[in-house]
């Protein structure tokens, strides 16, 4: 059937495919579904499964056509790829490329394009130079934890009397208003909770409520600035409709070593709890340094590599993207649509914005696999065994427990991917050449992206 078959480079990664079927195949084709529409046509005149081969082409030439065309497309394709090296990446579908026509006595010709797996030419990453800054964890740090978990450990009960004040939690049902204060569809929200003062809302409105009573309404217009840290309000004018429903505030307990003693049965005095907490955070110190010299190495690779990131794998990564922004919603992908509609933005606007981002992430990921095949890096059951006795330990679980559960959920190869890349992650950190920058202080550095 496929007599040639030509591969054409194109840029990103993409290839462009022709193929050339022989006119012998393309005419045997014709005929045969000419054949097979023949017997269940209904022409006047003819018995069902009697109608002349020319009077069928006559009468239903062009669809006997574009039914062979079709046929014909997927089967040389089918046998193309399953011959070639140039497989297209799974969520990129073979295009169409350019015009067709079937000629039933030539050889018929086309082209799709698709994206394949690119090709890395890999530069050098050994022996890198980085710069880290010193994270620096003080007993500030220390007193904000004991805070937090002063915090946690309290006592929760309805305010009877009173307005809305700092620190306490509240109950509301909010929506956004247009011009006319009619609500606005899809920003409607009912029974959001959060502790005021704390921020941990969209719209920032924690000091706009302040002296509300329960059952109390309000409207409220906020301007936000270009550089606000919510990239969907950042520039925009907001009018709010919101009606406290539920006022609670908490009782705190004394930091002590009672409080020490309630958190776990491990702790006998605060001293203790201080104590466990300087290790945990310095745990965090050493995993955020970690993965930022990671992170830095694997930027320095890339810089140092030629390669290109696939389009089509692009778009999956952003509407990764994009469904971790929808889930912070709590709500569906329309309804975030429209609600971005009403404010004069779309998906796409979103998606160009994260486009550097996921870029190079891809772009991290891919030099990662590449190295992964030029070093060989394997894991050994008994490595994997041992990976997933320690993580079961640190779970409090049995460890048959939690292999049974990794295997009945089909994770153990996942896993032992996971294994294989800390490995090449330990080995590349050995080779590179780290310079200590500047000291920051603890909470700064936890909270900015690596």
């Amino acid at each position: 059937m496929v007599t040639d078959k030509q591969i054409e480079r194109l840029e990103n990664a993409a290839v462009r495919l022709t193929v050339t079927v022989d006119k012998g195949s393309v005419n045997e084709k014709y005929n045969e579904v000419v054949k097979e529409y023949a017997k269940t046509a209904q022409v006047r005149g003819f018995r069902k499964g009697k109608v002349p081969f020319e009077i069928m082409e006559r009468k239903f030439g062009e669809s006997l056509k574009w039914e062979a065309t079709t046929q014909l497309l997927d089967e040389s394709l089918r046998q193309t790829l399953e011959e070639i090296d140039e497989k297209p990446l799974p969520y990129s579908q073979p295009a169409l490329d350019g015009e067709i026509e079937l000629k039933t006595d030539e050889d018929f010709t086309f082209s799709v394009k698709y994206d394949v797996y690119p090709s890395i030419e890999l530069g050098e990453y050994e022996g890198i130079e980085i710069e880290i800054d010193e994270i620096e964890v003080t007993e500030e740090d220390v007193e904000r934890e004991l805070t937090h978990i002063q915090d946690q450990n309290a006592v929760v009960q309805e305010k009877t009397a009173g307005a809305v004040e700092k620190d306490d939690i509240v109950t509301i049902d909010y929506r956004e208003l247009d011009e006319n204060d009619e609500v606005i569809e899809g920003t409607a929200r009912e029974d959001f909770v959060f502790t005021v003062g704390s921020g941990y809302n969209l719209y920032k409105i924690d000091d706009d409520i302040l002296g509300l009573e329960q059952g109390g309404e309000t409207v409220i217009t906020k301007e936000y600035p270009e550089d606000f840290e919510q990239s969907e309000l950042a520039g925009q004018t907001k009018k709010l409709g919101v009606r406290i429903k539920t006022i609670k505030q908490r009782e705190l307990p004394e930091i002590d070593d009672e409080l020490a003693q309630d958190v776990s049965e491990k702790y006998e005095t605060l001293d203790d709890l201080k104590n466990d907490i300087r290790e945990r955070l310095a745990k965090a110190v050493e995993n955020r340094v970690r993965e930022e010299k990671i992170q830095k190495t694997l930027d320095k690779v890339v810089e140092n590599s030629k390669l290109e990131v696939p389009e089509s794998m692009l778009a999956a990564e952003l509407e990764q993207f994009w469904q971790e922004f929808v889930q912070r919603f709590q709500s569906s992908s329309e309804q975030v649509e429209r609600m971005l509609s009403a404010q004069g933005m779309n998906k796409n606007d979103f998606l160009e914005r994260w486009r550097d981002d996921a870029t190079k992430r891809l772009s991290r990921r891919l030099v990662v696999q590449k190295i992964l095949e030029k070093e060989n890096i394997e894991v050994s059951d008994e490595e994997l065994d041992a990976d997933i006795r320690q993580r079961a330990e640190a779970s409090s679980m049995d460890p048959d427990e939690a292999r049974n559960y990794l295997e009945q959920n089909n994770m153990i190869e996942h896993l032992r991917e996971e294994v294989r890349e800390r490995k090449l992650y330990d080995s590349l950190l050995e080779r590179t050449n780290v310079k200590t920058g500047n000291t920051v202080k603890f909470l700064d550095a936890m909270q900015r992206n690596a």
